[in-house]
């Protein structure tokens, strides 16, 4: 039987497997846009990095609210949708390496990590934390 997930719960679902999430922003002429990224969790936010050009990043610039999803694509299925506020942060290479690292550790062969910590960590790249608003997660929706 389905039941919402919440709490730790909700936390391990979002940091469970390469699942990736999706982040819908709205663009300029007021039409969304959604993109998969690849996330870490630190605490209750959703951590990524994007390009300071990328689409993502100019949305957010002008308007903080999006929309995640996140979901289990296996039987008997799950999934959490977000509504909350990005804050983008504008951090060193030095300082982006651990994340872009622990981000990719999640879903590149543990070998490959680093070089794709490296290849993200790079001045045009910044982190942005998502803080969920308001949250709604399910878990065994076909049971």
């Amino acid at each position: 039987m389905a039941h919402p997930l919440e709490g730790n719960a909700l936390r391990a679902f979002l940091a469970a497997g390469t699942r990736t999430a999706k982040v819908a922003v709205t663009r300029k002429d007021g039409s969304p846009s959604v993109s998969p990224i690849w996330f870490v969790m630190d605490g209750d936010e959703l951590v990524f990095t994007t390009m300071n050009t990328s689409l993502k990043y100019k949305a957010i610039q002008r308007d903080p609210r999006v929309a995640v999803a996140v979901d289990d694509e296996t039987f008997p299925y799950g999934f959490v949708s977000i509504r909350g506020t990005a804050q983008i942060e504008n951090l060193t290479p030095e300082e982006l390496f651990s994340w872009a690292t622990k981000i990719a550790a999640r879903y590149v062969p543990p070998e490959r990590a680093e070089e794709f910590g490296r290849r993200n960590a790079v001045a045009e790249e910044v982190l942005v934390r998502i803080k969920p608003g308001q949250v709604f997660a399910w878990s065994g929706i076909a049971d």
